[in-house]
């Protein structure tokens, strides 16, 4: 019997992995968000968010998760972008460290600009953490998420689909 169970756990395990990697999200069309959240860590992540910005697809626009060193024109150097976008619709966020505090610095965010919906801009296969993380600080918000798509190693797919199912089971047990 504990066989069994065993047996249908790894196949429940096996078969969500093959799931989490065919069903990678995508790039998201272009509807207007209030704001657009962009969590640093990734490459085109911030030429995506700033493309998106300057299209006027929102007002506003949070990097989450930046060095506390990073001045806003260095970034607007480094991104071939006027400093006045930085001026007047980029914030920089420096609190976060990882997904779960990206979320809780996006909330934050939000809450204070009173948005209603966001458009979430990070790597395909980390997607489906932080759009959990911020879906569970955040009630009525509509989040359209804009994945960029990457070529991950088979490595990096398995520890992100391990921290995905353990934070969905922590957050289960109220951690």
């Amino acid at each position: 019997m504990i066989t069994r169970i065993l047996a249908l756990l790894l196949l429940l395990y096996a078969l969500g992995y093959a799931a989490f990697v065919v069903l990678l999200p995508e790039v998201a069309g272009e509807s207007r968000t209030d704001g657009i959240v962009v969590l640093t860590g990734g490459a085109k992540r911030l030429e995506r968010g700033l493309d998106l910005l300057e299209r006027k697809q929102a007002q506003r626009m949070l990097i989450s998760g930046v060095e506390r060193t990073v001045r806003p024109i260095e970034l607007a150097t480094r991104y071939g972008k006027e400093e006045k976008l930085f001026e007047c619709c980029v914030d920089l966020g420096r609190e976060a460290v990882d997904t779960r505090s990206n979320a809780e610095e996006t909330a934050s965010w939000i809450k204070r600009h009173k948005f209603k919906s966001i458009r979430l801009v990070t790597t395909d296969w980390h997607m489906p953490r932080a759009s959990f993380e911020l879906r569970r600080q955040t009630e009525g918000l509509t989040v359209i998420t804009d994945a960029i798509q990457s070529k991950p190693s088979f490595r990096t797919l398995f520890l992100e689909y391990n921290k995905y199912i353990l934070r969905q089971a922590a957050a289960f047990v109220g951690i």
